[in-house]
């Protein structure tokens, strides 16, 4: 969801740098939200499942979200109805052919022509200091954060039912500054108003569009920083819950986001960060 918070209290000190803990030798740090293995033809592809990989829910819905693609290895029995397909969200001009992938597995594993919700969660983070910002790296953020979920969701409406749900997936960044992560907050704020602007344009057909804000998290987004116990005092301090979420802190709410029992939220941010920077 989010990187670490280890900045937070240095930057309220004056200091411009991250603790060592999770600074890296070189400015350029690019890590996946959805744990893409961070090697060529990899770190850019958040592979993903459909919706990258249709599941029906309790009810029989069926729904579609990244997950990481190293996960998917040897995995795909974990649930008889679960299924995968990857897609490189860099590629724009692939979506079509996605699209065409993701129908025939509808017809052929459930008998479906559509499914109900969407969640995009791939996304890459890269610290670099604003002065020294790559062109480079700010395209790429762009390119994986803001236009994958654009276009994406656009491909993917003619299969969206009506009433759906597509569910965006934003930082508590957009809100508490950390030095160094100003790219990809700005990408993530980009998400914040798309949502809204999904929202009003495609209210004529009842989907609801909303945006899940997460905090710091256990997860190996950064290469695992947040194991190091320093990083995970200093962004439990930013936290109003006293300490960073577990994966099932966030996971948890997605459901209930997308269920009827939250049908009259659209265009909505959903804070799920214990509090972060409030």
């Amino acid at each position: 969801m989010s990187p670490p918070l280890s900045a937070q209290r240095t930057a309220r000190r004056g200091a411009g740098r991250p603790p060592a803990s999770w600074r890296e030798p070189s400015h350029r740090r690019k890590d996946s939200h959805d744990g893409a293995e961070d090697r060529p033809g990899h770190r850019r592809r958040a592979r993903t499942g459909p919706g990258h990989g249709p599941a029906p829910d309790a009810r029989g819905r069926l729904g579609a979200g990244h997950l990481p693609h190293q996960r998917l290895r040897g995995r795909s029995g974990h649930h008889p109805r679960l299924r995968f397909r990857r897609l490189d969200v860099t590629r724009p001009d692939t979506f079509p052919e996605f699209v065409t992938t993701v129908r025939a597995a509808l017809r052929e594993h459930f008998g479906a022509e559509s499914f109900d919700y969407l969640v995009n969660n791939a996304g890459i983070g890269t610290f670099a200091p604003y002065e020294t910002t790559a062109p480079e790296q700010f395209d790429e953020l762009v390119r994986i954060n803001l236009k994958a979920p654009y276009f994406l969701t656009q491909a993917l409406l003619p299969l969206i039912n009506e009433g759906g749900r597509v569910l965006n997936v934003s930082t508590a960044l957009t809100r508490g500054v950390v030095p160094g992560m100003s790219a990809y907050a700005a990408t993530k704020g980009a998400v914040e108003v798309l949502t809204r602007y999904q929202a009003v344009e495609l209210a004529g057909r009842s989907i609801r569009v909303n945006t899940l804000m997460g905090g710091a998290v256990a997860t190996d987004f950064g290469r695992g920083t947040m194991n190091s116990p320093e990083v995970r005092e200093l962004a439990a301090e930013t936290i109003t819950q006293g300490r960073i979420a577990t994966v099932d802190d966030i996971t948890a709410a997605v459901p209930a986001v997308l269920s009827d029992a939250f049908q009259w939220a659209t265009g909505a941010l959903i804070d799920v960060s214990g509090g972060q920077s409030i």
